[in-house]
Parts: structure tokens; sequence; C-alpha cells
């Protein structure tokens, strides 16, 4: 396998967020979570999304199915599964039924490559985990496009029985692999081990090679670097390096240290301008804080403080910045100023179709607003809903549909071991009319939602097509136990699309409460009412 020159080469991004991704502690990713990701890193435009393992649990089966729904413009969806088991075929191993059924037209499977996992795990011999392989990767062969190969514990295997470790590779691609993938599994190597192996199995293996890179050397990122620059094709990685133990090569820093510094090709520059976007998203999705140092796209990646370093950034930002952050979608801050701001508002009223003139004094206010809104709690990365009303507001673009006169919620347990019961009672005034109306519902927040609709639904028609999809609660100010200011993230979709909203308050009910009125008032001015 010969190598292309840096600046032609075109890399494969890969991105295994919801299968590797979802088995990070502490995280657990529902299908309309994975649907969402899905959509946003189609948007990133990577060219592989492995959805998960089908046939492994119900809610991969329920994303396969649900994701053929999708309309997807630069990615192709991926299942994933393992090798025949030994001592069945792969025709009477239902695994490979339901990795067929899934209907993706690439399959990836992974195989033993150490042959310390080859006896002590399989309990097997060599040549027949070698038969192994073969079968499994011809079998899928006659039934989708492409087959990947993701070779499991590569470089411990190649260290203890280098020519086995090759025998597996040459077995995969005597069955036709489409791409095989060299994998750090338990993320020990370093970037010298890439050099040496990368080299080697280059020397015997024709078909395309990549790398799966764990980070439990804190070296995912370098070793990922290093073996496309001995010559792989495809990366393989999660959004935040998140992933088993230690996590994963971090896609939002291989993507950028491939494509800025490299020169090589793996997304558009329009596509890399999302990236601190998505690095949001996602994990405000898996509901985890952002990493301000995170490189490349976390809020301090970019922020200079007082003294030597802000007075040279003004002159010349490269003075202290490696590369523009806007290249990646992030922004330089100056901390403790007024100067940082300003392009974000005007980059997002474009995104929400809001002609707003650059030197408009409302700008200031929608600056000064979002910092006061941000030191009390407040997120929008994935509440973008909520952002575009706040501006709105602010430009005089909001149109008030109803006002609140109260509301009141009642949660009643009548006895041991029975589900308590919630009601709600809302008055609304709309227009010059007084709605009183009451709901109960499956807790106190689900029983406001629905007395809302009641009293909006004769006045609004078009709520009814207006559904919750999902409902988050992160606690922001750690140490106070239940008096602790919390923030709630509410999803809330139509036939056309989906939208999220955020509301912050000590008491969860009335955090709940301003996330579901701006979902509410979101759709009303998105149907022009």
């Amino acid at each position: 396998m010969t190598a292309q020159p840096l600046g032609s080469r075109k890399v494969e991004i890969y991105d295994t967020t919801l299968r590797d991704g979802a088995q990070t502690e502490g995280i657990s990713f529902s299908v309309e979570d994975k649907l969402r990701i899905t959509e946003k890193l189609d948007d990133l435009g990577v060219h592989y999304i492995e959805g998960g393992w089908p046939g492994s649990n119900p809610r991969d089966i329920d994303y396969f199915r649900k994701v053929r729904k999708l309309t997807l413009s630069n990615s192709r969806v991926v299942a994933f599964g393992s090798t025949h088991r030994p001592r069945h075929t792969v025709r009477d191993d239902t695994m490979f039924a339901a990795l067929i059924g899934a209907g993706t037209q690439i399959v990836t499977i992974f195989g033993k490559t150490w042959d310390f996992h080859v006896r002590e795990a399989l309990k097997i011999s060599l040549q027949e985990n070698l038969d192994i392989i073969h079968n499994s990767i011809s079998y899928l062969k006659n039934h989708v496009e492409r087959v990947f190969f993701d070779a499991e514990h590569f470089f411990d295997g190649y260290k203890d029985n280098p020519r086995f470790a090759i025998k597996c590779l040459a077995a995969a691609q005597d069955a036709g692999a489409d791409c095989i993938i060299l994998c750090d599994t338990n993320g020990g190597s370093l970037p010298v081990d890439m050099e040496m192996v990368f080299e080697a199995a280059g020397k015997v293996i024709r078909t395309p090679l990549g790398i799966h890179a764990h980070n439990d050397s804190d070296c995912g990122v370098a070793n990922s670097v290093m073996a496309v620059l001995k010559g792989a094709s495809q990366v393989q990685g999660t959004i935040n390096g998140l992933g088993e133990r230690c996590g994963n090569a971090n896609l939002c820093s291989v993507i950028p240290n491939l494509q800025v510094k490299l020169g090589m090709r793996c997304i558009s520059p329009d596509q890399l301008r999302r990236l601190r976007e998505v690095s949001r998203f996602v994990n405000e999705i898996a509901n985890v804080r952002h990493f301000k140092r995170q490189p490349f796209v976390g809020d301090s990646a970019f922020a200079h403080k007082a003294g030597v370093h802000v007075s040279a950034i003004r002159k010349r930002p490269e003075t202290y910045e490696h590369i523009r952050p806007e290249l990646v979608g992030n922004s330089q801050r100056v901390l403790i100023s007024d100067l940082a701001g300003k392009s974000n508002i005007l980059r997002k009223a474009e995104e929400f179709g809001i002609r707003l003139d650059p030197d408009a004094p409302q700008i200031q206010d929608i600056v000064s607003t979002l910092k006061r809104l941000e030191n009390e709690g407040f997120q929008f990365e994935a509440a973008e809903a909520s952002f575009e009303l706040l501006m709105k507001k602010a430009l005089g673009l909001h149109k008030r549909f109803f006002d609140l006169i109260g509301f009141r919620t009642i949660i009643e347990k009548r006895r041991e071991g029975e589900e308590p019961t919630s009601e709600a009672t809302i008055m609304v005034k709309v227009g010059g009319k007084i709605e009183h109306t009451a709901a109960t519902g499956k807790g106190p927040v689900n029983a406001i939602d629905n007395a809302l609709r009641k009293a909006l639904d004769k006045f609004y028609p078009a709520l009814k097509t207006m559904k919750l999809h999902d409902y988050k609660v992160r606690v922001l100010t750690a140490g106070k136990g239940t008096a602790a200011k919390v923030r709630v993230l509410i999803e809330s979709g139509d036939e056309t699309e989906r939208w999220g909203t955020v509301g912050v308050s000590e008491n969860i009910i009335e955090a709940s409460y301003q996330a579901l009125v701006d979902s509410i008032e979101y759709k009303l001015l998105k149907e022009n009412i």
C-alpha cells in the first residue's frame, strides 16, 4: 500500500459515538437521542455512522428500524457485530440474520487477532479463528454492499505473534473485506507502535487500512494521526472522545489536526465550522458537562486573560492561537471583557433568517442578556429555539400569544406501594379571554404540559401536532442537595422538525414551565400565527 502525498489524501471519518461512545460510564442514549445525534453527525459530514449492534438489545433494533426514515445527505449508517461464534456456522448464527436485517448496506464486524484471546477466550485453534474471519466476511459480502473488518487487539497481537496477526488481516482481505481497521483495543499503544505496525501491515496487505484507537495511554488522537501518516485511509473515533474506560480517539481533535494542520480532506470547510456546535450538542444530549479546556472546541481553547496575551492577540491573533478559532466554529474570547460575542449573534441571526444590521444597538443588549443568563445556568447549545426567541424578543420580532395568570400543581400519594397522582390547574389569558383548565399527568411536569395544552388548543389548533420527545434535568449547583438550581432541557417536535428549549430555576417545576412555554411559543411563531 503506497501512501499518497499528504495534500491529496482523502481520509474517511467513521463515527462510533452511538455504539462505542454509548459504552461510556454514566451515559445512556435513548433511541430518540441516537436519531438526533445521527442527524447532527450527517450535518457534520462524517462518512460513516456506526449505529449500534442489532440483535444485542431492543434499543438498537428500534434504532435501525427508525433510522431508515431519516434522509441523510452525507453519512451512511453502519451496523456493527462480531464474527460468527465458535462451534457455529455463519448460517446458523442468529446474529448474522440481525446484522443483515438491520437494512444497512455497510456492516462492520470485529474478530480476534491476538493469539492470546483466541486460545484463552475463544478456546479454539489459530486456524479455526482464521476460518471464522474468512467465513464471516465472505457470507456478509453476499448480502451487503461493503464489509469493514475491525482487527480487535491487533497491536497487542502483533507484539506477541506478528505472523499470526498478519495472517488474520490476510484472511479478511482474501474474504473480500473493503477496509481492514487495526484496533488498539486496550489503548496502550504509542505513536511509535503505530509507525512500526502500519509499515509492516502495509507491506503485505493491499486492502485499505484504518485505525481504531482507544485513549488509555492518552495517545488516542496522536495514534490516529500517526496511523494516517503511515497510510490509514479511515479513522474511527467518537465525538468528545466518549467511550469505554478512558474513551476513544476524539474526532473533535482528529479531524482538525488532519485537515487544518496536515491539509488532508476529511469534511468540507463549512462542515468543519460546525465542529464545536456538534461537540456541545452531543454533550448536552449525553447530559454531561462541557470540558472547557478541550482542544479546538472547548470554551477555553481560544480564551485569553489580561496582560501580554491580550495585548498581542488584539494586534495579531496568531501570536497566541495555533489556528483561527472560526475554522472549527469556535471564537476568540477575552476574559473579563465585552469584546466577544457580536460575531456569534450575527451568525445565529443569519441561521434563523433574521435580518440584523451589524451596527444595531440591540446586538449588545442580546450579548449582555446572553452573558447574564449563562451566568445563571442557561445553556443554549441544544436549546436553539429558546435562543431564537430571546433574539426576537430583543429585536421586537416576538409576538405574545398568551399571558400566565397562575398555575398550581398537586401531587398525592394515598398509600405505600401505589403510584402517586399528579394534577395541574392553570389560568391563562389569550387576547381578552381568560381560560381556566385542569389536567392530570404522569408527574407534575406532564400535568402542567397537559393543562397548558388544554387551555391553548382551542385558540391555536396547530399545537395538536406538537409532541414532547425528551426531557432532561441537570443539577447546576453541587452541594446544595434538593435545594440546588437545575437546568431543564426539553426536546419537542412536529411533522417537519424538532427543537430544543431550556429553563433554569431552583424550582424544577418553574424551570420546566419556562422550557415548556418556549417550546409552545416557538411552534406558534414557526406556524406564523
